[in-house]
């Protein structure tokens, strides 16, 4: 089936843009990270922790954050994508050459200015490590604007890490402090066995000083949050990416909202101080 790369109109009134895939990276079995340039237009500027609005044609559209570097200035967009649906599935499986229908940026986005003269802490479970990547690689660009950039990732199984040429590059420069942890080992993993939760409690932090960037499941960014306040960490100073089921992405059907929050719109990044009454509202 050929597919038109004219500009189109989304199902919510804006601008449709279409894309090429130009790189295809498999993480892991079931995830990979698309490189995409834009036909015609000019490429969106983001912020590190938008999403966009991803269209496979014929298919369907999904919210997907974004996982690339917000200074790039290439125009080329990078998602990580993990096939858990038939729309997710379908973009999950577009080869380089296909063609992607792109909406966005939308959202809010991670406060790293926040954390300019302290330390950034940031932590990510899972897939949840994809949006936490462009906030890394915004640090990173900017790294003596930071005392200490920790990240402490996991993955259910060392098959599972994501960015692996990333997280052996990023502490080999001594910019970052990496610390991985696997749920459940293979018989030569040599690293950390636990939940995220176990490296950070076990770090040092410097309250009032201190910035930290949480993402994965619901739970494991409660679980961090109360642990790093636990070491004086003010609810202010932890942002957590909540990504429920996002579906316009301008704030217009309400299938995001949690309490007061419409989180394509107001989210997905709110402080934790916002987000802890909120967690225990369950998702329809």
């Amino acid at each position: 089936m050929s597919v038109d790369t004219q500009t189109r109109v989304g199902p919510h009134g804006d601008t449709m843009l279409p894309y090429r895939v130009v790189g295809r990276t498999v993480q892991t079995s079931d995830t990979v990270t698309l490189r995409m340039e834009p036909v015609r237009d000019a490429a969106q500027r983001f912020r590190a922790g938008q999403f966009m609005m991803l269209y496979s044609f014929g298919v369907g559209e999904v919210a997907i954050s974004i996982s690339g570097d917000p200074a790039a200035g290439d125009g080329i967009l990078e998602h990580t994508i993990r096939a858990v649906g038939a729309v997710s599935g379908a973009l999950h499986d577009t080869g380089v050459g296909g063609l992607i229908g792109v909406r966005g940026p939308f959202g809010t986005g991670w406060d790293l200015a926040s954390a300019v003269g302290g330390d950034l802490v940031i932590v990510g479970g899972g897939v949840g490590l994809a949006p936490l990547r462009s906030a890394v690689l915004g640090a990173l660009a900017a790294r003596a604007d930071y005392q200490r950039v920790v990240l402490i990732s996991g993955a259910r199984t060392p098959a599972d890490i994501l960015f692996r040429h990333d997280q052996e590059l990023w502490p080999s420069t001594g910019a970052i402090e990496l610390h991985q942890t696997v749920d459940h080992p293979e018989p030569d993993w040599k690293g950390r066995i636990g939940f995220v939760t176990e490296p950070l409690a076990h770090l040092t932090v410097e309250p009032g000083h201190t910035t930290a960037l949480l993402c994965g499941p619901e739970p494991m960014m409660r679980f961090c949050a109360q642990a790093l306040q636990r070491k004086g960490i003010p609810a202010a100073d932890i942002q957590l990416s909540l990504e429920r089921n996002m579906q316009c992405g301008v704030g217009r059907c309400g299938h995001c909202q949690l309490g007061t929050l419409l989180l394509c719109r107001d989210g997905p990044i709110v402080d934790y101080a916002t987000a802890e009454p909120l967690l225990a509202v369950r998702e329809l």
